[in-house]
Formats: C-alpha cells, sequence, structure tokens
C-alpha cells in the first residue's frame, strides 16, 4: 500500500477501534504522541497482516529504518518521521518498538500456542509495550505501574483475539492455546463453522472470564495515574471492560456474533473508572 493509502487506512482503523477512546479529550502534544505510537503499532501489523510481498523482509526493512530515530540518520518512511519528535520529546527506548516487530515476525512462522503461557509470552510481545510506550508519553516509569499495565495490555490482546476467532482462523491463525481446545473437545474444524458448538461456547466463556480476571486485577493502574495519563488509560480500561461485556452478550457463539461493544457502554465506563 502507497504510504499515503496506509495513512488513510490507519486514520479509518484508528477512528473504529478502543485504542484512541480518549484521545479526542487530551490536549495537543499527548494527543500528537499517542497517534504516532498507534500509527507505528498499525503500521507494523499491517506489515505483518497483508503486505503483498515477503512480509518478514519488510518487517525487518522497517526495523532498520527504526533504528534511524536513535542513531543520527532520517527514517525514511513517514510514520517513523512522525515518531522520530515523540520519541526524542519523552525519551522513549527503542525496544518496545522492536518487540512489537519481533511479534509480527513470529507471526509469520507461529501459527498456533500450545499452553495460555505460551500465549502470554506472545502478548509480551504483541500487547504490552504499547502501555509501556502510552506510559512513557505520559512520563510515568514506576515498576508497579508498569506490572499493571501489563495485566491490562494483555488482557486487551485476549479479548481481542476472542473477538476474532473465526477471523484468525481464516488467516491461517489460532490463538486459543492448543491444551485448552483438547479440555474442552473443541477439534480446530469447529472454528470454520457458521456458529459455535456447545463445547467451543464454554470454551470462549471460560477464556472470556480469563481474560476479564487479569484485566481486573490490572484496573488499579488508574488509580496510580493523575490528570491526562489517567484519563488515556481509564479509555484503555474501559474498552476492555465494554469488550468483556461484549463477549458475554454473545453467549459465547463468537462465531454467529460479532463481539462489538458500544460507545455508550466504553464511555459509560471510561468516566465511571476516571471518577
Amino acid at each position: 500500500m502507497p504510504p499515503d493509502g496506509l495513512q488513510s487506512e490507519l486514520g479509518r482503523r484508528e477512528h473504529g477501534e478502543n485504542f484512541p477512546v480518549a484521545l479526542k479529550v487530551l490536549p495537543g502534544g499527548p494527543r500528537e504522541g499517542l497517534h504516532a505510537v498507534y500509527a507505528y503499532a498499525r503500521t507494523v501489523d499491517e506489515l505483518g497482516d497483508t503486505y503483498q510481498g515477503d512480509r518478514a523482509a519488510a518487517l525487518q526493512s522497517f526495523a532498520a529504518d527504526l533504528d534511524r530515530i536513535w542513531s543520527s540518520g532520517q527514517p525514511v518512511h513517514p510514520v517513523l518521521r512522525r515518531l522520530l519528535p515523540v520519541v526524542h520529546a519523552h525519551d522513549l527506548p527503542a525496544d518496545p518498538f522492536h518487540r512489537l516487530i519481533q511479534a509480527n515476525l513470529q507471526d509469520q512462522t507461529v501459527t498456533r500456542y500450545q499452553t495460555f503461557d505460551d500465549l502470554l509470552g506472545y502478548c509480551r510481545l504483541s500487547a504490552d509495550p504499547v502501555g509501556r510506550l502510552v506510559l512513557g508519553v505520559f512520563g510515568v516509569n514506576d515498576p508497579e505501574t508498569e506490572r499493571l499495565s501489563d495485566l491490562v495490555c494483555t488482557a486487551l490482546q485476549l479479548v481481542e483475539h476472542w473477538q476474532d476467532v473465526g477471523e484468525d482462523r481464516r488467516a491461517g491463525r489460532v490463538y486459543l492455546p492448543q491444551e485448552d481446545l483438547a479440555t474442552y473437545g473443541v477439534p480446530d474444524s469447529d472454528l470454520d463453522a457458521a456458529e459455535a458448538s456447545d463445547a467451543l461456547r464454554q470454551l470462549m466463556a471460560f477464556e472470556t472470564e480469563r481474560a476479564a480476571r487479569l484485566l481486573g486485577d490490572g484496573a488499579g493502574i488508574v488509580r496510580r495515574l493523575r490528570g491526562w495519563a489517567r484519563v488515556s488509560v481509564a479509555g484503555f480500561v474501559a474498552g476492555g471492560q465494554a469488550t468483556v461485556r461484549a463477549l458475554r452478550r454473545t453467549g459465547g457463539d463468537v462465531l454467529a456474533h460479532q463481539a462489538r461493544p458500544s460507545k455508550v457502554d466504553t464511555i459509560r465506563l471510561l468516566v465511571k473508572a476516571v471518577a
């Protein structure tokens, strides 16, 4: 996709997803910083999921271009050029950005996760770095707040996977742990059906509540933050809580029903979290 087209697609996705739920009310500095981080994350996902060509090579090339931010060079990609002043203004480290690329490289070769712990390891690459970068934009870097952020981000990644079970299966990926599929007696072929079997519904209820517990354990992060950082992170928590509610409303049938949280529900939960 050409750079202009990619930027338009990023804007469309950003408008429709939970990530930027609080961005509209933030002042210019933090808002631009989070927009730049979000655009980076979406670009990496696009390279890993829909790039027409050698995706691993494209991701590695993007990683090399990324490294120019911390050297004397100027990055070539427009998303990285937008990111450069944000990194310098907030002294953001390179590691979280590279972990997002590593997650997408892993997606090129790993299509199944045997255990829940294996899946959590993937989330440490694909989700937790985003929270660390958000905290970095607000100048927050204490270990306990980062630990809670990781719990929230992992939960957000899990509920996103549970929303997209059918879509991921069609893309050749199954994020439901293989040991859980076996425990509940759900063969991979059940994920191809138009509606969920009873066994899959039970499995999805189990996975949803497991993600909800992680989100609940991490939600205390909001109380540790102040000002716009509190509003922004509360938006993430509220988006996750609204998604959990949407998943519950499907009764576990995530194949026949879209588990999409309502904006009204998300805003109500955001206000509650901030207050």
